[in-house]
Order: structure tokens, then C-alpha cells, then sequence
């Protein structure tokens, strides 16, 4: 199912999406990737605040290039995912909801996700400058020092996705692949 969604990913919204919609989203993102996600749990660990609300946010695993001339922000296509499964369930226990990257993530991100209703959306890998034609704005925000993963504050129009995995555990590439396997048993039992 198709749908065009407006942040921030309250857990009603999150409720209603499924494992293999395609999703438009629009709204505040933030950027972090693994140093990012590092530097913000050893924050909440000495009992810090975060550099933004956590409350229903969704981050985009990006670690963006830098914006030519005229442009908003450079290429920004998703990192691979699995480099933030140790840290997005503290992100997720404090309150953000919504991950956008690439890739499988580990069944402990998957019972977060179940117990704090997130959804994990998939960005298409290798379409970096595409994306970043749905940036409308991006702020530095915080952890200059990290260049390419600093964090950044993005406003998104339309930026096109599909859920991977609901706050249910359905699991878009399991669904996918037993899907093919069973369309196609005589193919692959042939080959």
C-alpha cells in the first residue's frame, strides 16, 4: 500500500504502517550514523540530554557529502544499518521511533522495535544524489567534529521509502523471500 506520511512518527502513525508499504514521508529527520550513535549513548549513560527531542523522531542513517554551491545538502543515501543495531534500542527506549537505512537488522533491534512500537524504513542503497533532491533543508546540530556523521536536522519532502520491518516484527525481507520461495518452489528445487 502506498502512503504519504507527515513526521513525527507518533505511535499511532507507526501503528498503521505495514511491512512493505511504500511510504512518502515528510518532515524532520535526523541524521547520525555509528560515531554519532556512540557519542549520544555515552550522553544518555552520564545521565546527559540528547542534542534534539527523541520523542517520535525518526533518524536517517546517512552520512551525507558535502552540498555544491546552490544545493541544500550533498549526496545522502543510507548507510548500512547493522552499524547501529547496538545502539537503537537505547535510541528507541528513549524515544525515537522511526530508523531509515539499508539492510537486515538484529533480532534485538526487531524486539525493541515490537516493545517501542518503531518502524525501520529501507532507502534505496546507490541513490544518494536522488535522495537528496527531497532535502528541503539540513542544519548542523550537533558533533561537528565527526564531518560526515556530525548531526544534522533535515527537512524532508516526499523522500521515497518502503517499510522493512513493522512495530509488529513483520519483516519485509523474510515476508519477501517466502513469498518467492513458495511462488517458485519448482525452480529452485530444479536448479
Amino acid at each position: 500500500m502506498e502512503k504519504h506520511i507527515t513526521l513525527p512518527l507518533t505511535e499511532e502513525l507507526a501503528m498503521s504502517l505495514h511491512a512493505g508499504d511504500t511510504v512518502y514521508l515528510t518532515g524532520t529527520v535526523y541524521t547520525s550514523r555509528d560515531a554519532g550513535h556512540k557519542r549520544m549513548c555515552e550522553a544518555l549513560a552520564r545521565g546527559e540530554q540528547l542534542p534534539f527531542d527523541p520523542t517520535d523522531a525518526t533518524i536517517y542513517y546517512v552520512g551525507p557529502t558535502p552540498a555544491k554551491p546552490g544545493q541544500v545538502i550533498g549526496s545522502a543515501g543510507p548507510t548500512t544499518s547493522g552499524r547501529m543495531d547496538a545502539y537503537a534500542p537505547t535510541m528507541m527506549r528513549v524515544g525515537a521511533r522511526g530508523m531509515i537505512g539499508k539492510g537486515a537488522r538484529l533480532p534485538e533491534v526487531v524486539e525493541a522495535m515490537k516493545q517501542y512500537h518503531g518502524v525501520y524504513f529501507g532507502a534505496i542503497g546507490g541513490a544518494g544524489a536522488l535522495l537528496s533532491k527531497c532535502i528541503r533543508k539540513a542544519e548542523l546540530i550537533a558533533y561537528e567534529d565527526l564531518g560526515a556523521e556530525a548531526l544534522r536536522r533535515l527537512y524532508v519532502e516526499d523522500m521515497p521509502l518502503v517499510v522493512i520491518i513493522d512495530c509488529e516484527g513483520n519483516n519485509l525481507y523474510q515476508i519477501g523471500r517466502a513469498r518467492y520461495l513458495s511462488e517458485h518452489k519448482e525452480e529452485v528445487r530444479n536448479d
